[in-house]
C-alpha cells in the first residue's frame, strides 16, 4: 500500500474547494472477492480500515496514539455506486474529515479503480464515525488539542 495527501498531481482548478485529502492505494487480495468476482462488502470495510491506518495510526502523527491506545469504530456507513473487480487494484481511496467534534470524528471517503480519472464517479462512497477511547478506564475521552489541530487539517 501508498499513500499520499491529495495524490501524486496538481488539483485542477475546478478541485480547489475541494478539501485536502488523503489518498492510500490499497492493493485487492484475491480473497477480498466473492462468488460473484467484485469485492466483497465485508472485505471492503476492511480495505478502507487498512486506507486510513497510514494516514491516522502510523509513525509520529499526533493522532498515532489512538491506534495503540483507543480509538472505537461508533458508526459505518457504505453506498456502493459501482464493481470492483481483482482487475482494479490498486484501489485509490481518498479521505477527509466530515465531522470533527470533541471526542469524535467522522471520515469521508471515495472508492476508485486503479487508473480512474480524480474526477470520475467513485464506486464506492463511505463514511466512519470513529471516537477517542481510553482502554484503561474504558471510556471515551476528549481529543488532545494536537490530535484536533492534524484532523482539522484534512476538514471539509
Amino acid at each position: 500500500m501508498t499513500s499520499s495527501p491529495n495524490g501524486n498531481t496538481a488539483a485542477p482548478a475546478a478541485d480547489l474547494a475541494l478539501p485536502q485529502r488523503f489518498h492510500a492505494k490499497v492493493e485487492i487480495r484475491w480473497s477480498d472477492m466473492d462468488v460473484y468476482q467484485h469485492v466483497n462488502h465485508a472485505r471492503m470495510v476492511t480495505l478502507l480500515e487498512e486506507a486510513r491506518i497510514p494516514w491516522l495510526f502510523d509513525g509520529d502523527k499526533p493522532t498515532a496514539s489512538m491506534g495503540r491506545q483507543g480509538c472505537v469504530l461508533v458508526d459505518l456507513h457504505v453506498k456502493y455506486r459501482g464493481q470492483l473487480r481483482h482487475e482494479d487494484t490498486p484501489l485509490d481511496i481518498a479521505m477527509w474529515i466530515k465531522q470533527l467534534r470533541a471526542v469524535d470524528f467522522t471520515i469521508g471517503y471515495e472508492v476508485r479503480a486503479s487508473g480512474a480519472a480524480p474526477d470520475s464517479p467513485p464506486a464506492v462512497t463511505a463514511t466512519t464515525q470513529l471516537a477517542a477511547f481510553d482502554i484503561d478506564t474504558q471510556r471515551l475521552r476528549r481529543l488532545t488539542d494536537s490530535e484536533r489541530d492534524y484532523l482539522a487539517r484534512w476538514r471539509a
